[in-house]
């Protein structure tokens, strides 16, 4: 268990302790006051039932969020200083107050609850609505969000799918928090439901990813709700992440092309797991040689089509004919492309029996 769940139900367990002997306290003083054993014991209950109440809120709302019990300290707070001040306010209007009764008295502060009662609700109900975008401590002025340490990384569906960000995760080359919002969850889990059976599979595969990443001790995880204000009006997937970034300080991990140009064009920092990939591959130089099977014909006359066992596709010049074989040949040039890198090569000397084609 981590030390701060520790540290919680440690916590737990002194408030418990404390609330014993307050209702040990309230049992001895009710019984020493009125002499009543039932009336001890109901009010011992009740501060038992009071406090076990509050540990069971306290469980049960595990997700909480600053923002929200800000609001609803504030709420209160504000409720019922506004209640005291209006009722004060209305008091001599309603009543009379030159007449000293009982009646009135009780009258009087049962129409201090009920507009103290009233102002509490409005309060609350008004800024956990306009929680992000109320001011708590200084009006007119915005504090940008200070994030220590590495940033976050949000995954997207793609990177999800393809699977790979769990292997580098398994490496220890990534030590920083991975966020999945919840609709790229909600995404994955409707091609998951797809009747389409390619895409069945690949949803599938997305899960499977996530649990693996969740399982893995190396990986701190966090499924993010994404109920922020800033994306009440944004509807697509791709766009949504694109805003949570930017509003997290976080960097988006994709393998989609376009989403990486979306992100760029609104100032998000990006990592194509691509281009991290095609940063990996074997450097070849001009120059070199290197044994490639020629596989399918190129696009210009002559030409034959390899692949190294990274996927690299090397272009021979030449080649054609010698489709089906593997061939020595010389690196020419080397070109890098955001799609990965290419290879161009001559055959460097021809096999018997193979001919140039012209």
């Amino acid at each position: 268990m981590p030390s701060g769940q520790l540290l919680l139900w440690f916590l737990r367990v002194c408030y418990g302790a404390i609330i014993i002997g307050l209702s040990m306290v309230a049992f001895s003083s009710v019984l020493e006051a009125y002499h009543s054993t039932f009336q001890a014991y109901a009010v011992f209950l009740g501060v038992l039932c009071v406090g076990l109440l509050i540990v069971l809120s306290d469980v049960w709302l595990a997700n909480k969020q600053i923002t929200t019990l800000s609001a609803l300290y504030f709420g209160l707070l504000l409720g019922l200083l506004l209640g005291n001040i209006l009722s004060t306010a209305l008091e001599p209007f309603v009543f009379d107050m030159t007449l000293e009764s009982h009646e009135i008295h009780m009258l009087s502060k049962g129409l201090a609850l009920l507009i103290t009662v009233a102002c509490c609700y409005i309060c609350i109900s008004t800024l956990l609505q306009t929680k992000d975008e109320f001011r708590f401590i200084i009006p007119y002025v915005e504090f940008s969000k200070q994030i220590k340490g590495a940033r976050p990384l949000v995954l997207d569906t793609s990177v999800i799918i393809d699977g790979r960000i769990a292997d580098i995760c398994d490496t220890r080359f990534v030590d920083t928090k991975m966020i999945v919002p919840r609709f790229v969850l909600q995404e994955l889990q409707s091609v998951a439901d797809s009747s389409d059976k390619l895409k069945r599979n690949r949803g599938r595969r997305g899960l499977d990813m996530l649990k693996r990443m969740q399982s893995n001790p190396k990986v701190e995880m966090q499924i993010h709700e994404g109920n922020l204000t800033e994306l009440r009006d944004v509807q697509k997937v791709d766009e949504r992440l694109v805003v949570l970034a930017k509003v997290l300080g976080a960097r988006v991990v994709t393998n989609d092309f376009n989403l990486n140009k979306i992100a760029q064009l609104q100032g998000v920092e990006v990592i194509n797991l691509n281009e991290l990939a095609n940063a990996l591959k074997s450097v070849a130089l001009p120059g070199e040689t290197m044994m490639v099977r020629v596989v399918k014909p190129g696009d210009q006359i002559g030409q034959g089509i390899g692949y190294l066992e990274d996927g690299t596709m090397v272009v021979v010049e030449q080649g054609r004919s010698a489709i089906g074989q593997e061939v020595p040949i010389t690196v020419t040039s080397v070109l890098q492309t955001p799609a990965g890198r290419m290879i161009f090569g001559r055959i460097e000397s021809r096999p018997a029996g193979v001919q140039a084609v012209t």
